[in-house]
């Protein structure tokens, strides 16, 4: 990093305005060993996704303006009517081609630098996460699992086997390759841990509802628990459940939570939209993140329906996601939005990004006057990740870590 202060050679000071370097990524005890060289790849790939979003989008929005809207317009005798139609035109545009593919290039070569460096030390990552978790009642795994089709028929945004396969009993690298490569997608925009979007949401909690004090929390598509994590810190006190369907996710979040000395939370294997095992009324919280986009449009009304049943009396629901395409979001946003519908393995995101939650919530059973509505964003770690901390601006259509909340409060 260049000192923004003048280097005493009379050359103009600059400020490096790029992502943090990944040797200050927080390490705990099952985080994956890096090389040289495999840091440097990861480094590479945060500085490529970096420059796609600070630069090279901007051409794609100004080969929109200029090239795609006019060209349509002059053939059509008409402007865009939605946003499918703008994601065909830009497809034919050399410029959103251009960005596409490189954007693609940039996950499907983090996905395999991840698997390269957590392969090669498996046994030992494995191992660990053994010791870390074996006799550990918090950890419960059902080997009886059949896995949704909405997790066994995809490799969520390019990850190879997504967030259940296992390769040996007691994997856990699948999900080794997760938290060791989100620096790459977002360039540290999630904090030393990762864990800024469960920071976040602690904090608007903290702040929005101050006199909130829950004793049992449900954290449902949990994968590694880096969200749930600093929720159940903030709530020391509460007891929380992590589910989700992947059984490395869950090895690797106990593992990863007892190293962080997180004592509070149980990791519980089960499909989010039949949560049969808990009683009615028994969760005064339940919370997603950045989920329901990776759950299917059939499955998406019994979940809703199970967290009011699930929920106490006076109790809340929190759904943190990217936002909706509301009328007022601008149609080259919404195609561009799209993009990791068609090209990141996520079939789910166009359609819930396209429903009414409100709705969707009232359907369910709860009032409409108890809808909770907020926005978050990933609070990172200034000390360590300074410029990313300043960086508010960047937008990357789906990629930004800021996200919109959508909730409600259960009728007492």
């Amino acid at each position: 990093m260049v000192d923004k202060k003048n280097s005493g050679n009379n050359s103009p000071a600059f400020q490096y305005d790029g992502p943090p370097d990944y040797r200050v990524v927080g390490k705990h005890a099952v985080y994956p060993e890096t090389t040289h060289d495999e840091t440097a790849r990861f480094n590479f790939l945060a500085q490529m996704n970096r420059h796609l979003s600070t630069r090279i989008m901007g051409g794609v929005a100004e080969a929109y303006q200029t090239r795609v809207e006019p060209e349509f317009k002059e053939e059509n005798g008409r402007g865009f009517k939605d946003r499918h139609e703008v994601r065909k035109a830009l497809t034919k545009d050399p410029m959103f081609q251009w960005w596409s593919a490189l954007r693609r290039s940039t996950m499907e070569s983090r996905q395999q630098a991840g698997r390269w460096v957590t392969l090669r030390q498996a046994d030992a990552l494995n191992e660990k996460a053994r010791l870390l978790t074996e006799g550990d009642d918090r950890l419960k795994l059902d080997p009886d699992f059949k896995q949704p089709r909405s997790t066994e028929a995809i490799d969520h945004h390019c990850m190879p086997g997504s967030y259940y396969t296992e390769l040996v009993q007691g994997d856990i690298t699948g999900a080794a390759n997760y938290d060791s490569g989100i620096f790459a997608t977002t360039g540290g925009m999630l904090g030393r841990f990762n864990d800024g979007g469960g920071v976040a949401v602690s904090q608007w909690v903290a702040k929005n509802l101050p006199d909130f004090k829950p004793k049992r929390i449900l954290d449902i598509g949990a994968g590694l628990g880096h969200n749930v994590l600093p929720i159940a810190q903030a709530f020391p006190d509460a007891h929380v459940v992590a589910v989700d369907a992947g059984a490395p996710m869950l090895r690797y979040g106990l593992a990863r939570a007892k190293s962080l000395g997180v004592e509070n939370v149980e990791f519980v294997q089960a499909d989010v939209s039949d949560l049969s095992r808990f009683e009615d009324g028994s969760f005064d919280w339940i919370q997603s993140t950045m989920f329901l986009h990776e759950t299917s449009y059939k499955s998406m009304p019994k979940i809703f329906a199970e967290t009011y049943r699930l929920l106490s009396p006076g109790g809340i629901v929190l759904h943190v996601e990217q936002p909706q395409y509301a009328d007022s979001m601008p149609l080259f946003e919404q195609a561009m939005r799209d993009w990791d519908a068609f090209y990141n393995n996520e079939p789910f995101w166009t359609k819930v990004h396209e429903i009414d939650l409100d709705q969707w919530m009232v359907d369910a059973g709860f009032d409409r006057e108890s809808l909770i509505h907020g926005g978050v964003a990933a609070v990172v770690d200034a000390d360590i990740f300074p410029e990313a901390a300043e960086d508010t601006e960047q937008e990357d259509y789906g990629r930004k870590a800021a996200w919109h909340v959508v909730g409600a409060r259960k009728a007492v």
